[in-house]
């Protein structure tokens, strides 16, 4: 593993999970009640003896790189550093970021002198617990120069993603980015070379996962040859038939939580029991920032399929199928289901007419709170008539989700 580098890259805007990155980078924002989307990688590649780590990065980083500092400080001697690229003007170019290929060719005069054979690199926004040791040692003994990272998925799944197809060897011989369903039956007809243990009829595709394993020579050799700027749409497609191109195949749980919509459902699946992914293992734990802070106080609740936080005060109330971030308050009368509640950066000492938390006798029904906001005594937020998409006063509604944004405040007796 010391002769890996690590790129994790941060994403653009993020404008489909907005407004959750309105004031955040995407690998920022807070999931499970108290973790950050960036822990998940950092964390696979600190039990993987990854220690080389960059993040790149270009827009709200601010919160990121604070997050970074506090809780990744790895040993002096070990050589290791997590540390955060973000976009900037250079002599060599002035541009933002472009794509994912782009980010890598544009922060590379940082880490090209750093003696490393392999660089793997990873999204910062996806949720799974992966060896990337076997994923590594996979590349190297199969002499590859590009390996991707691919598991099964349905028909739903794949018009969303990268879809590989196989050779005889097990090389990759075909690789499309997001095909249309009339594109996919073609795929599925031309009965492509796959490993038939891991398809079914369920789920009949092969799918990039993001995550990709480049030789050195060969990494520095298709962005100086080719200025593509995305490696799913451009630089993958575009090595086949001239490079070694492998599939590593994952049976875990995987799940991009870049839209609203799957951040919302991955939220709430870690409720469950026997959830396909959680925070618990006795072995490969997800690292997050230490707070320090007092166990949660709960009195005279009704509480089920849930995720209490450290921190956390409820008093006399109802939570169902929900996650409760640090530091929440839910006060008296309130009831809360199918909700994510990320929590707040601070205790409030003192209760005005509008305290921080969930407001007395407040319903909420399919919400994301975000942190700091406050929800006004006998607010309805629910969301009855199924408004897909629309900008409320102090809440947004997006695929159908209420969002209440950083610091929002909703009214008291507000109805949705």
């Amino acid at each position: 593993m010391n002769d890996v580098l690590t790129i994790v890259l941060g994403g653009g805007r993020g404008t489909r999970l907005f407004p959750l990155t309105h004031q955040r980078s995407k690998p920022a924002v807070p999931i499970g009640g108290k973790y950050r989307l960036i822990d998940i990688p950092l964390s696979n590649c600190l039990h993987a003896g990854l220690k080389r780590i960059y993040v790149l990065t270009q827009f709200n980083s601010a919160s990121l790189n604070r997050h970074i500092a506090q809780t990744y400080r790895l040993d002096l001697f070990s050589g290791g550093s997590v540390e955060v690229l973000a976009a900037e003007q250079t002599p060599e170019g002035e541009q933002w970021f472009q794509g994912t290929a782009d980010a890598v060719r544009q922060a590379a005069r940082h880490f090209r002198e750093i003696d490393a054979e392999y660089y793997l690199i990873l999204a910062g926004d996806h949720i799974y617990r992966m060896d990337f040791n076997e994923m590594i040692e996979a590349h190297i003994e199969s002499d590859a120069d590009i390996t991707i990272a691919a598991q099964p998925v349905s028909w739903e799944d794949a018009p969303q993603m990268g879809i590989v197809r196989f050779d005889a060897t097990g090389q990759v011989a075909g690789f499309e980015e997001k095909p249309q369903r009339d594109r996919l039956e073609q795929i599925r007809a031309s009965s492509p070379h796959s490993p038939a243990s891991v398809l079914t009829a369920e789920k009949p595709f092969v799918a990039s996962m993001g995550i990709y394993v480049f030789s050195r020579d060969v990494l520095y050799d298709v962005l100086d040859r080719d200025r593509a700027v995305d490696f799913g749409r451009e630089i993958i497609p575009h090595a086949l038939g001239t490079r070694r191109v492998h599939a590593f195949l994952y049976r875990g749980f995987w799940a991009d939580v870049g839209t609203m919509r799957s951040f919302y459902d991955v939220n709430l699946m870690l409720t469950r029991r026997g959830a396909p992914f959680n925070f618990y293992h006795p072995r490969r734990p997800i690292y997050t920032h230490p707070r320090f802070l007092p166990p949660a106080r709960i009195h005279d609740c009704r509480i089920d399929e849930a995720l209490i936080a450290e921190g956390a005060y409820l008093d006399t109330c109802d939570v169902q199928t929900s996650v409760v971030g640090v530091r929440t308050s839910i006060h008296r009368g309130a009831r809360v289901s199918r909700s994510i509640l990320l929590g707040a950066d601070f205790f409030e000492e003192q209760f005005g007419d509008l305290p921080l938390g969930i407001g007395r006798d407040a319903v909420l029904d399919g919400v994301i709170v975000d942190k700091n906001a406050r929800i006004g005594e006998g607010a309805r937020l629910v969301n009855d008539r199924g408004i897909q998409d629309v900008d409320g006063d102090g809440y947004y509604i997006r695929s159908g989700i209420i969002v209440v944004p950083k610091g929002g405040v909703v009214k008291p007796g507000t109805v949705v």
